[in-house]
């Protein structure tokens, strides 16, 4: 079984209109495919890799909690990716116990396509490192990652 879900779609947006979307965290909830962040703390736009942003969030197992996200990769127009981990790290332990949530990542490439682009989002958890964290994968389908292209190409342009 493989670690990662990639999911491939072209879409009207330019790279580098994409880019600024996807470097400003508080334009991330228009293109949440899951339907789980409910915003951000801060409103910083992502300069470049170690810099972090904490989004609030909600499923149906945890309720509302948050993770922190720290960029991975950034190249202006290219690339662009954040890997999650629970924030804090301890502070869900009456649901979670010693659960250690980190060791995943998103990633999205950019590349030109004619007038739009095509956009690869990576989802990969070959990272987490708690067997009780990796039984929790995937949590995101490729349906829900096409949807989030799909979402970021739209919110990209208007």
């Amino acid at each position: 079984m493989t670690d990662q879900i990639s999911v491939t779609r072209s879409v009207p947006a330019s790279p580098q209109q994409l880019f600024e979307l996807l470097s400003n965290p508080a334009r991330h909830q228009e293109i949440d495919g899951a339907d789980m962040l409910r915003g951000i703390d801060g409103s910083e736009i992502l300069t470049g890799v170690g810099d972090e942003f904490v989004m609030n969030m909600h499923n149906g197992a945890l309720g509302d909690y948050q993770m922190k996200n720290t960029v991975t990769a950034f190249e202006p127009g290219r690339l662009i990716g954040w890997a999650p981990s629970l924030h804090p790290m301890d502070g869900y332990r009456d649901k979670l116990g010693e659960v250690r949530a980190e060791g995943h990542s998103y990633t999205w490439h950019l590349e030109p396509d004619g007038s739009g682009t095509r956009v690869t989002q990576v989802y990969d958890w070959s990272e987490v490192t708690d067997d009780d964290f990796r039984g929790f994968f995937p949590m995101l389908s490729e349906q829900q990652l096409g949807d989030s292209i799909e979402k970021a190409g739209n919110a990209a342009t208007s």
